[in-house]
């Protein structure tokens, strides 16, 4: 069983031990529940000061999909990382690719974006899992996501 499943919910500071990201590209705030080799679950507080909702679009602002696509990736690094059979912390984890991708909900300031990383296959240093975005119990978005360990 992994060393971090007994310290849920995870923060912001608990995370960045884990995963190399930091602010401004850093988009999981919480990991609030953890099944090792099974699920993850993770939160991302939509906030109107992101920096992409200058530009996107102004007056109207809506959390880029790849932005989405970008945190449902981070998550499943975190899932991979705290897994007991998971990636070593010598190790990295990049994203290497999406499939299925849907958006089926806008994402705005205000919101709590809930993804939920399920299920996974690996083989030796490439993982699959799926991953679900959900707002208000809404699905937002949806992808199957690769993910390679690298030196």
């Amino acid at each position: 069983m992994s060393k971090y499943y007994e310290q849920l919910p995870l923060g912001t500071i608990e995370i960045q031990k884990i995963i190399p990201h930091r602010y401004p590209f850093l988009f999981i705030d919480k990991v609030t529940e953890f099944v090792d080799t099974e699920r993850i679950v993770g939160i991302k507080n939509v906030s109107a000061n992101e920096p992409f909702f200058q530009g996107h679009f102004p007056g109207r602002p809506i959390m880029p999909g790849v932005i989405i696509l970008e945190a449902m990736a981070q998550l499943g690094a975190l899932f991979a990382k705290m897994s007991s059979q998971g990636i070593g912390p010598d190790k990295l984890v990049v994203f290497a690719g999406a499939e299925n991708v849907r958006f089926r909900r806008s994402v705005v300031p205000g919101d709590v974006l809930r993804i939920e990383i399920i299920g996974h296959k690996r083989r030796g240093p490439i993982w699959k899992v799926d991953a679900v975005g959900t707002v208000d119990g809404q699905i937002a978005a949806e992808a199957n996501l690769t993910a390679a360990e690298v030196q």
